[in-house]
């Protein structure tokens, strides 16, 4: 006759341990001590086991029911409960230990060897392994949606939007790479696809007026800080190219008989290489500066070492000391103020879009740019240098 929760809770103990059946080979052992443990008795392959549930009232009788008719599936199947129950052990310690940190490591070491620009590394290590610090002891399989939103959402009120859209993309490449590897079977962040607010987008604080940038080209002349720091900056404007990649120069990637530098695809944005032709004006800078680098591969050597290059902050500390706010120009805006000045005096905006190496969506075009407008690049860069020149005496007169 099947055990009542009654006779269960009101079982005492007695001088020796005694067994109350439920049926089925489901009984409860009943200590001298009082406890009331749950216990299966079955025979596998002609052998009688004993398989442990657990302990009352800890686990109902409808919960060591339910066991049972587990176990009796398995029996049915031909699998030992008893083994079952160890593999099932062995499976939840081994998901234990697959934490999210552990594939992270594992995704930004795949990402070290397929050679990501320095800066692509550091950005998502940064991310993986600061911001996303609250998953990193967690096994992945456990982790939620609301989880992630919750994470997602507190880097998000902290005024980092952009941040927060970012976090959101690198942790489901963890989870992509877990799900290949079989650690994992869903990401929880494409149930979050926009949960988050969009970024504020703020442009590139910029000096546009060519009066004002003669100002500052003047400043930048006259400022008595490391000399490779000086010529960096000179060197960049009159390229028209990112900061990174002015300070990352190496001599190898310049051939100043042809005036051409070709920057590497691994530093450029777009992932592919870009060639920039050099005017009179960024061959003197060269000229000028290439005895610093004697014996080393950098162009603009740090002021600690010449096999170290300057600091991501050289430039926009340099504007700083010399007067010029965050909110007034970057070093990132002297881009913006070549667009804006070169669009607005007429010159040809598919050769600009070539000069600055921006995407062109549509792929025929892209690669016509390449392979069509060098000639038209060459002579706009001479103009462009010229014309700093020009906003330089626009400030003196």
């Amino acid at each position: 006759m099947p055990l009542s929760d009654f006779a269960v809770s009101k079982a005492k103990p007695r001088k020796k341990a005694y067994k109350l059946s439920d049926g089925g080979g489901l009984f409860l052992l009943v200590n001298t001590s009082g406890s009331k443990l749950w216990r299966l008795k079955y025979r596998f392959r002609g052998k009688e086991k004993l398989l442990a549930y657990g302990r009352y009232p800890q686990i109902t009788i409808a919960e060591a029911r339910k066991k049972r008719e587990e176990s009796k599936k398995l029996l049915g199947e031909g699998k030992d409960p008893s083994a079952q129950k160890k593999l099932d052990s062995i499976a939840e310690i081994v998901t234990s230990e697959i934490t999210f940190g552990l594939i992270a490591e594992e995704y930004l070491a795949n990402l070290q060897d397929k050679e990501v620009a320095e800066a692509t590394l550091k950005k998502n290590k940064w991310l993986l392994t600061d911001i996303a610090l609250p998953l990193s002891d967690r096994p992945i399989s456990e982790i939620s949606s609301a989880e992630v939103l919750d994470l997602l959402k507190k880097v998000e009120k902290s005024s980092r939007r952009e941040t927060a859209r970012k976090l959101r993309g690198t942790i489901s490449s963890v989870f992509r790479l877990a799900i290949m590897t079989l650690r994992a079977e869903n990401d929880p962040t494409i149930a979050l696809r926009g949960a988050l607010l969009p970024p504020k987008r703020k442009g590139r604080a910029a000096i546009i007026d060519e009066k004002e940038f003669g100002a500052l080209l003047c400043a930048i002349d006259t400022y008595s800080g490391w000399p490779t720091v000086t010529a960096a900056m000179k060197f960049q404007i009159l390229t028209c190219v990112r900061p990174g990649e002015v300070r990352h120069a190496v001599r190898s990637e310049f051939d100043l008989e042809k005036a051409s530098w070709r920057i590497p695809a691994e530093r450029m944005k777009m992932r592919r290489p870009h060639d920039v032709p050099l005017s009179r004006q960024a061959l003197t800078v060269l000229e000028n500066i290439w005895p610093f680098s004697d014996n080393g591969e950098l162009v603009f050597p740090s002021v600690r070492s010449k096999r170290q290059q300057l600091s991501e902050n050289a430039f926009n500390a340099a504007l700083r000391r010399m007067g010029y706010t965050k909110d007034e120009v970057t070093s990132h805006g002297f881009r913006v103020t070549a667009s804006t000045i070169l669009n607005s005096r007429g010159f040809d905006p598919d050769v600009i879009e070539a000069v600055l190496a921006h995407q062109d969506r549509n792929a025929i075009r892209r690669a016509y740019n390449r392979a069509s407008y060098w000639k038209q690049r060459i002579e706009l860069m001479q103009q462009w240098a010229d014309l700093l020149d020009e906003f330089r005496e626009l400030k003196i007169r």
